[in-house]
């Protein structure tokens, strides 16, 4: 096998690949080179030239001349009497370079040249993967469902490109087909062996924030601009924006007329529930707007502490705390402040003191209940002395069902 056909031999790769044919020839001669440091320990004696304009490539051997019979290794000194048929003039000490045609090598190493040259082709690829998609993570792929496993997701881009997406970074409510085309995120891509693995996501803030660019040309040209992104996946978002000119809308401009532009968001989502607000330097501003359509009386903010007290009506308090804690808990993200809810009761707000009888025991409660005191208030607003005067209980129990009154009832 000559140099040039040696070469071709791998050139359905190169096209596969789409490796540069100076790339192709730097692999060639990094192959080689390995190849010699095998077969003769080293390639400090050996030049490779390589020609990438007529694809060919050379190899040659520099020997030292010495005196007949004084040779060592045969593969690194020549005596003289051989130099000199090639030329007359050489002389002991001199370097006498010669040519070493690849079929000279033997067919085994040959071989051994061209599993070096395929697997320093494959490193090549994967490096070259590796780069352009570190380069890509915070962006949004598509890719085609290839395979459903228990614990991931295998997809693949029209390159064949192989993306992995785990089950924590499906939506709750993802249901996938093969052959379906879905769009997610780079969010890790790491080495696994010698391979690159590219781990996407559809569970990120990130995503959203992609999706919403891509949905709202204002974000993307930079007229309105995503100051924080945070969601429950799958369940709820809460998006806050602001705008460089006043004179724009940015909460308008996002969700669109009728909700047009957020709705292909939502889909993408799956019906991810999400609230745009938008954003203010004023921290109880951003509190207020951060907890959604819901009555709030008065905010107390600690800003050395990041904490912010809520006082609402009680009638309010299943809004502001929302499904599970989401509204509260995505608030809390979205704004930074830990926000606790101080429940504020008005003057005709009262609880039965049968509601209290997983904490106080019956007999306690009929006590009360035997002199008109069947609400919470109408103890709590007596004082321990004319209790002791009404009911048949000691100091120490009064006190007692009075501090349990004001922990769940006040509080």
């Amino acid at each position: 096998m000559d140099n040039i056909a040696l070469i071709e031999s791998f050139g359905d790769f190169k096209d596969e690949k789409g490796i540069s044919k100076i790339d192709l020839m730097a692999i060639i001669e990094d192959s080689l080179k390995t190849l010699l440091r095998k077969r003769f320990d080293s390639d400090d004696h050996f030049d490779v030239i390589v020609n990438p304009d007529k694809g060919d490539f050379q190899i040659f051997l520099n020997k030292t001349i010495v005196e007949d019979e004084m040779s060592e290794d045969d593969d690194l000194e020549i005596e003289l009497s051989e130099a000199k048929k090639i030329d007359p003039t050489f002389e002991v000490g001199e370097d006498f370079t010669m040519e070493i045609p690849v079929a000279q090598l033997g067919r085994r190493n040959i071989l051994t040249l061209k599993q070096i040259l395929a697997t320093k082709l494959q490193e090549h690829n994967n490096a070259m993967l590796y780069e352009q998609f570190r380069d890509k993570i915070g962006e949004i792929v598509i890719g085609e469902i290839h395979h459903i496993r228990h614990k991931h997701v295998i997809l693949l881009d029209d390159e064949g490109n192989e993306f992995i997406l785990p089950k924590e970074n499906q939506i709750p409510s993802d249901f996938f087909k093969k052959g379906e085309n879905i769009r997610a995120i780079v969010e890790t891509v790491d080495f696994k062996g010698s391979k690159p693995q590219i781990i996407i996501s559809r569970t990120a803030p990130k995503f959203l924030e992609k999706l919403l660019e891509l949905e709202i040309p204002e974000i993307q040209d930079g007229t309105i601009m995503l100051k924080k992104v945070v969601r429950i996946p799958g369940e709820k978002a809460k998006i806050a924006v602001d705008a460089y000119d006043d004179r724009i809308d940015p909460v308008g401009a996002c969700v669109g007329v009728k909700g047009s532009r957020i709705h292909g968001v939502v889909r993408e989502l799956r019906n991810e529930n999400i609230d745009v607000i938008q954003w203010s330097k004023n921290a109880e501003i951003l509190v207020k707007r951060a907890l959604g359509n819901v009555t709030i009386n008065k905010i107390d903010i600690n800003e050395d502490s990041n904490y912010a007290l809520v006082y609402t009506p009680v009638e309010e308090i299943s809004k502001v705390i929302g499904k599970q804690g989401q509204n509260i808990r995505l608030a809390s993200w979205l704004t930074g402040y830990e926000i606790d809810v101080y429940r504020e009761a008005s003057e005709d707000d009262d609880v039965d003191l049968r509601e209290f009888n997983d904490d106080i025991e019956q007999w306690i409660l009929d006590e009360f209940k035997k002199v008109g005191l069947t609400t919470a208030k109408s103890v709590l607003d007596k004082d321990t002395e004319s209790l002791l005067n009404m009911v048949d209980l000691e100091e120490e129990t009064i006190e007692d069902v009075k501090r349990i009154l004001r922990e769940e009832f006040e509080d």
